[in-house]
């Protein structure tokens, strides 16, 4: 059991394990088996008495999704604290090239899908998967300097901070002032009861955040605003130190779990019986921009971050090592896939294009990017080599 948990926390694994999920959802989405899982996703689960009443797949993608949301805050937490964020100075490089990674593919998606019926998707190619650009660089990226990891890790960790940001202000809807302010005051209470720990009777405090949590998610979305938010929420308000063992005990359930059934759900579409001249604007303006405008973004305005400030602090990174950091931003996946369900939720048809614009878009960055990982490492191995 401990084996499989650890296995769980490694950054190779869990990416496999995401990329067979999504493939499995797009597989039986377009065979027989379509219809019954259909069924299921699309069942309400209603809790009495609280006017929540959400699908199957809303129940993951709002529901489940908080939590690995709540692990990302508790990481961002750490980064900005005591990591490769906590200094003006650690976090202008990459903060510039992230910017880059998110004007750019903005850009090229609005001049191939600005149309009045899809433009409302220009957050979808903006987001960066974490787990899986991790998951690539350990696979194929032994050798490179710990300049590309930090400078990569920081740049993905600003991406998921925009991308928070993009579904708690673009996608609210008829926000509700007095369950926000209560939901507020809920994280207060969260972060308070996680200041208490250790205590003689702890699980007492374990058992009155999880009901708080719980609570906090109800409010958050019963407010208006996308409940997801309220993991991030409660992930920046808890106490550093209990902060690291909830992470530690959650990462593997989420790995394993939370992250591949999402994957299913999302990747659950239907591939249109349609020429590639027929498919909405929405899908190749995400297919293209997310490993094109990641590409020319990071690289671009990585390159110009890198001549700011003295030399001597710039990091030891090559326009190469800049663009093999643009190729792994463009594997979107997770949330972009949850951006493409918000941007496009009253419009099934070019929802599911969009997701599969992801997918291809994710797919292709992740191609790219295994070829130049690969590429570079080894460039870096021969280097130390000729060098020792």
């Amino acid at each position: 059991m401990s084996d499989s948990r650890n296995l769980l926390r490694t950054q190779q694994f869990p990416a496999v394990l995401l990329l067979l999920a999504a493939a499995l959802g797009l597989l039986l989405a377009n065979l027989p088996t379509h219809g019954p899982i259909a069924a299921v996703l699309d069942f309400h689960i209603a809790v009495p008495g609280t006017g929540i009443d959400l699908s199957v797949a809303h129940w993951i993608s709002d529901g489940l999704l908080a939590i690995f949301f709540f692990v990302v805050a508790m990481e961002l937490q750490y980064e900005l604290t005591r990591g490769d964020l906590s200094s003006f100075r650690k976090a202008l490089q990459p903060a510039i090239a992230a910017a880059g990674g998110v004007l750019v593919p903005i850009i090229i998606y609005l001049v191939i899908a600005g149309g009045e019926a899809t433009a409302s998707g220009w957050p979808i190619p903006t987001a960066t998967d974490i787990a899986f650009a991790l998951g690539v660089l350990a696979v194929f990226g032994k050798g490179l300097p710990t300049a590309v990891r930090v400078f990569l890790l920081a740049l993905a960790i600003l991406d998921d901070i925009i991308g928070i940001i993009f579904i708690a202000v673009l996608f609210a809807h008829d926000l509700n002032w007095i369950y926000l302010v209560l939901a507020v005051v809920g994280v207060v209470a969260f972060g308070i009861l996680s200041r208490m720990l250790p205590v003689k009777h702890s699980w007492l405090v374990i058992v009155a955040m999880v009901v708080v949590g719980v609570l906090v998610w109800a409010l958050m979305l019963l407010s208006g605003i996308h409940a997801t938010i309220a993991g991030v929420m409660l992930g920046l308000a808890i106490a550093q130190s209990p902060s690291m063992r909830a992470r530690h005990v959650l990462e593997p359930w989420v790995n394993g779990g939370i992250l591949p059934i999402f994957a299913f759900a999302a990747a659950f579409v239907v591939i249109p019986a349609v020429s590639p001249t027929q498919l909405s604007p929405a899908f190749f303006g995400i297919a293209i921009a997310l490993p094109v405008g990641k590409i020319i973004g990071i690289t671009l305005f990585g390159w110009i971050a890198l001549r700011i400030g003295k030399k001597e602090k710039a990091p030891t990174l090559t326009i190469m090592d800049l663009v093999a950091a643009g190729t792994l931003g463009g594997i979107g996946f997770t949330v972009s896939l949850l951006l493409a369900n918000l941007a496009f939720a009253g419009d099934a048809a070019t929802r599911d294009q969009a997701i599969l614009g992801v997918l291809v878009g994710s797919l292709i960055a992740l191609v790219l990017s295994g070829i130049i990982v690969t590429s570079r490492a080894a460039w870096h191995r021969r280097v130390t080599a000729a060098s020792s």
